[in-house]
């Protein structure tokens, strides 16, 4: 069900990103696809986007803006386990959310001369929460709550119409919106969503930013307009690394590798041990978990893909090299000093420490956001959060008293540039003194 890649024996200056390969995910082909369904959005907006709805979702719509009173409808409807869930991940998202704010920081460089770091919301968001494979109702709290803590004035929410729920995005999702205070909710999915963002269309005026994971059209179109509006970043498959050793419990590890492989057919699984024993334990359970499951096809794909494998290791050090170059999205220390291992770690979007802490925790009710780098981006780029949200501006405030203090430096750097204009802003301001 599960490849084995051996890797015991290899240098540590090898290339262990190569050896532990990922799903094809053709971002610039796709490109070739969503490029017109954009400039159609562009130049038709609502009408295009209603067309892509028929044909891409088999619905029929005639506006895309769900009704303020449906949302509330369907919180009204929503199960009340699910209600309590939903609201104790808000709770437990926001006070993290909270906890991350950043102040503005003043520093003063001489009598009259200061400069502010200052941090802006965005005005305007776009969020988009994949209602494809599964309804995602915990991409809504992941992607909303950090917005609302950030103080972003204007959220929009898109999600996939479903043709099962009339064109709506499915009821969950409606609800959850309701139960955020989020109102500006469309049902439009794809690359069509991320070009009404861009571009607006209808009553959905043009964001700032766009947030949340989709699939590979929705990727190509974020890459596509990500000069016309900004994006949080390229999200792929999801992916999980497992490190783990001889104090792993099998039936634990073989769930979690389950438990992403459930996402996508292309989703990755990894496990990194120093183990045989523990590595043919966790084969063991993976037939016995996988025939118990609901979404076999899906999940066997993933794991027998050249994406996911068992991959072993002369013990924990090189372990900790291979999960380290391979950049999880996820990824997950089952050993003994786990948390000691957890803190060398450079390269994941999220760390889950220890047998009690699963990527599922972290999905729902951890306090942790799951929207986060996948494709080893998480070598450059951070999961999302409030500082997502937030924008970072420069004051400059220098008396003339200030000024005069670096002027001389400011015209010798300026000539040295070829750019005597600028050597003469700074000039004119003591014409009088020289004259």
């Amino acid at each position: 069900m599960i490849r084995r890649i051996d890797l015991r024996g290899t240098p540590a200056t090898a290339d262990y990103r190569s050896a532990v390969p990922r799903a094809a995910f053709d971002v610039e082909h796709a490109l070739e696809i969503v490029r017109p369904i954009c400039d159609d959005v562009r130049d038709r907006g609502v009408a295009a986007i209603v067309e892509y709805s028929a044909k891409f979702d088999g619905v029929e719509q005639t506006d895309v803006r769900v009704p303020v009173e449906t949302l509330q409808e369907a919180l009204v409807n929503l199960d009340p386990a699910v209600r309590a869930g939903l609201e104790e991940s808000i709770r437990r998202l926001r006070i993290t959310c909270e906890a991350e704010i950043e102040h503005d920081v003043t520093t003063s460089l001489g009598e009259g001369a200061t400069v502010t770091h200052r941090l802006v919301p965005v005005n305007r968001v776009g969020l988009y929460v994949p209602g494809g494979l599964a309804p995602l109702i915990s991409s809504v709290v992941m992607n909303v709550v950090p917005a609302q803590v950030a103080g972003v004035k204007s959220i929009a929410l898109t999600s996939t119409p479903q043709k099962e729920f009339g064109g709506l995005p499915h009821p969950s999702i409606m609800a959850a919106c309701a139960l955020l205070g989020v109102d500006e909710v469309y049902a439009v999915g794809g690359a069509q969503a991320i070009a009404m963002y861009a571009y607006g269309a209808g009553e959905c005026r043009k964001v700032d930013l766009v947030t949340g994971p989709g699939n590979i059209y929705v990727v190509s179109a974020k890459r596509l307009l990500k000069g016309q509006v900004g994006i949080d970043s390229e999200a792929g498959p999801t992916e999980i690394a497992v490190l783990a050793d001889d104090t792993a419990v099998p039936s634990y590890v073989a769930a979690d590798l389950i438990s992403q492989a459930e996402h996508d057919p292309l989703a990755s699984s990894v496990l990194v041990t120093p183990s045989e024993a523990l590595a043919a334990a966790v084969e063991a359970e993976l037939e016995t978990q996988v025939a118990a499951t609901k979404h076999q096809e899906r999940i066997i794909t993933a794991l027998g893909g050249v994406q996911s494998a068992i991959v072993l290791v002369d013990d924990l050090e090189q372990g900790l090299a291979v999960v380290d170059a391979y950049a999880a999205e996820h990824l997950e220390i089952q050993t003994e000093g786990a948390a000691e291992l957890a803190a060398r770690v450079s390269n994941a979007g999220a760390i889950f420490v220890g047998n009690h802490a699963p990527v599922s925790l972290g999905d729902y009710c951890a306090g942790s956001n799951h929207v986060l780098p996948t494709a080893a981006c998480a070598c450059h780029s951070s999961g999302l959060s409030v500082r997502s949200f937030l924008k970072a501006v420069h004051v400059i405030d220098y008396s003339r008293a200030a000024l005069a203090e670096v002027a001389d430096h400011v015209v010798t750097l300026a000539e040295a540039e070829d750019l005597p204009g600028h050597a003469a802003a700074v000039r004119v301001r003591f014409a009088e003194e020289q004259a």
